[in-house]
């Protein structure tokens, strides 16, 4: 909606609550709840303050060091989240809330280039100097269990109930396991500005996905995290939890199928331009293994990577084919790439982000990517892609096209962002390591 909607709402009585929501490098919200009316006459137009760690944290918030944006030998001050009007939406799963999507900028007014926001807006910023833009949409897949986020806490996580007691996938009838929070997703996420086309049951019990109307880039990676956010906060209030873990159990994990075009001036470019779509094409194949971090960030998201799961393995690309990394779909101005390899995890910012990168490389380099896979990737000869976070972590600092593409501040950032995640994983004791070894060993 626009400001001065809000500020009609606002006037009306109807609104009285604006959350500020920047998007940290786990892809979530953070932010400031505000006194709507403060927001309008003060934090528009001057934006609020926030600890320049939010960019240099885990997941569990702890402050890191070797992180480019915020160390202890800085202090930890402050950058400004300045608000962006385009974003600005009701909040339609909290009552008289409006929520609206900031960027980080240091004092002075230079943006934060690791913020994914940013990240993304430069490579949308590279396609347009060649007269380009883009269209996504994603596919976010998440397991809804019967356990609050509170209870499942105090079980350790262990013993959950999912919704569904067996495999849903297109079944309407076992969708329905999941009715109260598909039903508010159905009528509150469009009164949030968020255009979902479909929901579907899963192949996982309690596993459903979600189908976004395609749009901008930013829009689309936009429109994901405010809804993955919603979807916690309506499980929360319906007394069940959500989890976009890749991979929750042993059973099949959790995608987001990443969907991209390009446009000309004179309308989508891929069928027009053979050329191009080959070029942009091959670019995904050329730079996945280097790039999968962006696309993998976590030790979990890893363990998804298993044969005939219909997440992918090989490092190729064919028509309509699911057990390819990259399924090309669709004809005419709606052909397109679906990058396979993403979790629901992932940080859609730096996803998208990467798909161009390699997108642009393959068109700059004049790379071909050879015919289409048209049996069982899984059997094929093919590359694979990584198996472990420490080996896209190699892949990714190395990388000569990430360097050129995002440079060598953001580079370090991440894999420095990995090098934690990793430190982390190697300290903890699992209960499969417990089980395994407490009396047998």
């Amino acid at each position: 909606m626009s400001v001065e909607e809000l500020r009609a709402l606002v006037a009306a009585g109807e609104v009285d609550t604006v959350l500020l929501a920047f998007v940290d490098m786990q892809g979530r919200l953070q932010g400031k709840q505000l006194g709507a009316a403060y927001f309008l006459a003060d934090v528009l137009d001057h934006g609020a303050g926030a600890c320049s760690y939010l960019l240099s944290v885990e997941v569990e918030m702890a402050p890191q060091e070797g992180l480019s944006t915020s160390s202890w030998e800085t202090g930890h001050g402050d950058f400004q989240l300045i608000a962006d009007p385009a974003t600005l939406r009701l909040a339609a799963w909290r009552p008289r809330t409006a929520i609206c999507l900031a960027d980080p900028v240091w004092p002075g007014g230079d943006p934060v280039a690791p913020s994914p926001r940013a990240i993304l807006r430069r490579q949308l910023e590279r396609l347009a100097e060649r007269g380009w833009s883009a269209r996504a949409a994603t596919e976010l897949e998440f397991i809804v269990n019967r356990e609050s986020y509170g209870e499942a806490r105090e079980r350790g996580y262990r013993g959950l109930q999912p919704v569904s007691d067996y495999n849903i996938d297109y079944s309407l009838l076992g969708m329905r396991a999941a009715g109260p929070l598909l039903d508010r997703l159905a009528a509150e996420m469009p009164r949030s500005g968020l255009e979902l086309e479909s929901a579907k049951g899963e192949a996982n019990l309690g596993q459903i996905e979600i189908n976004f109307r395609h749009s901008t880039p930013l829009d689309a990676a936009d429109g994901h995290s405010v809804f993955k956010h919603a979807v916690k906060e309506i499980a929360g209030q319906e007394g069940v939890s959500a989890t976009f873990m890749a991979k929750w159990d042993e059973r099949e994990g959790n995608s987001c199928h990443l969907h991209l075009s390009l446009a000309d001036a004179e309308g989508p470019l891929f069928a027009r331009d053979e050329a191009v779509f080959r070029g942009f094409l091959a670019g995904q194949l050329a730079c996945m293994r280097e790039l999968t971090l962006l696309f993998a960030p976590n030790v979990n998201s890893y363990k998804r990577y298993a044969g005939h799961s219909f997440a992918p393995t090989a490092i190729a690309w064919g028509r309509d084919n699911r057990t390819c990394a990259i399924r090309v779909v669709g004809a005419g101005g709606s052909l397109r790439i679906e990058h396979r390899a993403p979790g629901g995890d992932v940080n859609p910012y730096l996803a998208l982000a990467a798909m161009i990168a390699a997108g642009l490389h393959g068109v700059e380099e004049g790379l071909e990517p050879g015919p289409p896979l048209a049996g069982d990737a899984y059997a094929s000869d093919a590359p694979r892609l990584p198996v472990e976070l420490d080996d896209a972590l190699a892949l990714f600092r190395g990388s000569e096209v990430a360097a050129r593409a995002f440079g060598p501040e953001i580079v370090d950032h991440y894999a420095r962002a990995a090098e934690i995640e990793l430190d982390a994983y190697r300290a903890a004791v699992t209960d499969w390591e417990r089980i395994r070894g407490y009396e047998r060993l």
